[in-house]
């Protein structure tokens, strides 16, 4: 049997020996292609392993995890979008990413972050194949992959970083605080806490300009 939740914030505490968790995280999956691409092949790995899960006495608990903040992405130590991870180990055994050209997967000022690419066999795919899901599933199943330590070194990648400044800089000015309109109704490119300090309050209005006589040039 497979219970499927979306979960908002928390990282969800290891299950128990006869449950096997599958996270699944993304930053977008309204329009970003690999992200819906993973979803997909998600589900149809899903079904393809559903059987010998059932005959292994196992059931699966899938959380579909949208990460809209960068607290949410340090609470799931997130280093790339989208991320599968079965019983806390990411399936992706190497790191790789390239622009997907995704509106959604910007850092808000209109330039691209990095979103990942999956290696299987050798070969790049910019959605991960349900067989190599497959896979990682059963070898957590058979016992041959083990659960990473606890206590690593996690940082915010800066790829990360750029897209959550960018998704905040560009909320609307009310929701955040200490942020001043442009002149183009909006919260300019820099994070609140830049603003907060880049420049004296008469020219917040600027505060992401160039280094001109009309901008502070905080960037």
């Amino acid at each position: 049997m497979t219970t499927e939740t979306i979960t908002p914030i928390e990282a969800p505490a290891t299950g128990n020996p006869h449950t096997v968790r599958i996270d699944f995280l993304f930053l977008d999956l309204t329009t970003c292609a690999r992200c819906r691409g993973t979803d997909h092949s998600l589900s149809e790995a899903l079904a393809m392993v559903e059987d010998v899960l059932q005959v292994a006495g196992l059931e699966v608990e899938v959380n579909k995890v949208h990460v809209a903040t960068e607290e949410q992405a340090r609470s799931w130590r997130l280093v790339s979008s989208p991320t599968i991870r079965v019983n806390e180990s990411d399936i992706a055994l190497e790191l790789r990413e390239s622009s997907c050209g995704s509106e959604a997967c910007t850092d808000g000022c209109g330039e691209q972050i990095a979103c990942r690419v999956w290696v299987y066999h050798g070969q790049e795919y910019t959605e991960p194949p349900a067989a190599m899901i497959v896979e990682a599933i059963l070898r957590q199943v058979y016992g041959t992959t083990s659960r990473p330590a606890p206590g690593h070194r996690y940082e915010l990648p800066a790829n990360l970083q750029r897209f959550f400044a960018g998704n905040t800089s560009t909320q609307p000015a009310q929701s955040i605080p200490n942020a001043q309109p442009t002149a183009a109704g909006h919260t300019g490119c820099c994070p609140p806490a830049d603003q907060a300090t880049c420049c004296d309050t008469p020219a917040k209005a600027d505060c992401c300009a160039d280094a001109t006589d009309q901008g502070c040039g905080c960037r």
